[in-house]
């Protein structure tokens, strides 16, 4: 019974410092992010409203991707002020070993992750999404851009003194569906449309079929065609690099419907990177913890605490940072895509599996 109150006192302490550390880098997240939706939406009468609302749609997806070191703080946090209270040595009075209070907070860690993957992930990615269809509808004002929403592929290019505005429906494999081009002078003067059933955009060369073509103007016409060149300048490794933030989808989505989401254009690679992501999140949590507690429960003396917060501040960035090296060789196929995302995890799992059995010994 007392050690199950004492637990419960734990977690409750570790959950509390967790959601403290989320407001702080929510708070500074919001700020940031809203100084740059600002900067963004500088050139349009929005008011202030728009901005905020899409800085609350992304930053939440930001803190997820860096929930690990969130984590590694919170951790950091609760263990110092546990040790500033002295309730730390009060508590091994009671048989609490350094390796209780990691298991306590490693497991709850995990937990965060899984409730991260399950319930919050779709949400984030829901809102990530809509925060891109939004500023998509205005990147259409610009000059030479393509965006991929829920009403379809739409395109627009500047080539010379003319302009390109295209939509389909949907990106097929090699195929856009459902084509729609209108080129424009540079009065932006209607001078050329093309319906088609579908355009082969693997190359800038576009071999677009079955449609009509009409040009307007004194000598204007209209007539069918089997098969047309259109010159554009994206191709379809252009217009899959959209597909880039894959913090549109869900982790549900990517585990059920990954071969649908390649058939969109997703590319298979990232996908199954960023699967394993996912799917070591809760895995790296732990990883955290037990970082932060080797650390803190290194030694008793308050007095080094400043040192430990910096020296342990210094290693997770260096860990984060190899980390994001890892899989950026995963990206440029140097290592494969699997080991670039867990050879982090077993490396640091061997590095904390020695340092756990050090303080459980004192």
């Amino acid at each position: 019974m007392r050690n199950s109150v004492i637990n419960t006192y734990l977690i409750k302490e570790f959950m509390l410092s967790t959601m403290n550390v989320f407001l702080i880098f929510l708070a500074g997240g919001l700020i940031m992010n809203l100084r740059e939706e600002i900067t963004y939406f500088s050139d349009y009468d929005v008011g202030i409203i728009l901005p905020l609302a899409l800085s609350f749609m992304i930053v939440p997806s930001i803190l997820i991707n860096i929930f690990p070191f969130i984590i590694f703080l919170s951790s950091m946090w609760v263990l110092i002020k546990l040790k500033q209270k002295n309730e730390i040595l009060s508590l091994k009075t009671f048989g609490f070993n350094s390796g209780k209070f990691v298991y306590l907070f490693s497991t709850t860690a995990f937990f965060l992750g899984i409730i991260i993957l399950l319930a919050l992930s779709p949400f984030t990615s829901l809102m990530v999404k809509y925060y891109e269809d939004v500023k998509g509808s205005y990147d259409l004002d610009k000059s030479h851009l393509a965006s991929i929403t829920n009403n379809g592929v739409w395109v627009k290019e500047k080539i010379g003194s003319k302009t390109n505005f295209i939509k389909s429906k949907k990106i097929e494999g090699d195929l856009l569906l459902d084509v729609s081009i209108y080129k424009l002078n540079e009065k932006n003067v209607l001078i050329e449309r093309i319906e088609a059933k579908s355009a082969d955009i693997l190359n800038t060369k576009w071999i677009v079929k079955d449609g009509f073509r009409s040009t307007f103007g004194e000598n204007g016409s209209s007539q069918k065609f089997e098969e047309l060149t259109f010159k554009s300048t994206f191709n379809k490794e252009k217009l899959n690099s959209i597909y880039s933030n894959l913090d549109t989808l869900s982790f549900y989505k990517i585990m059920t419907e990954i071969d649908e989401l390649v058939k969109k254009g997703y590319n298979h690679k990232l996908l199954e990177e960023k699967k394993h992501y996912y799917l070591s999140l809760p895995f790296f949590l732990i990883l955290m913890v037990c970082l932060a507690s080797i650390f803190c429960l290194n030694s008793n003396d308050t007095r080094q605490n400043i040192y430990y917060i910096l020296l342990s501040i210094i290693t997770c960035v260096i860990i984060f940072y190899l980390k994001n090296f890892s899989m950026a060789l995963g990206a440029t196929e140097r290592i494969p895509m699997v080991v670039s995302v867990w050879s982090p995890i077993i490396v640091l799992t061997l590095f904390c599996s020695v340092g756990i059995i050090q303080i459980n010994e004192k």
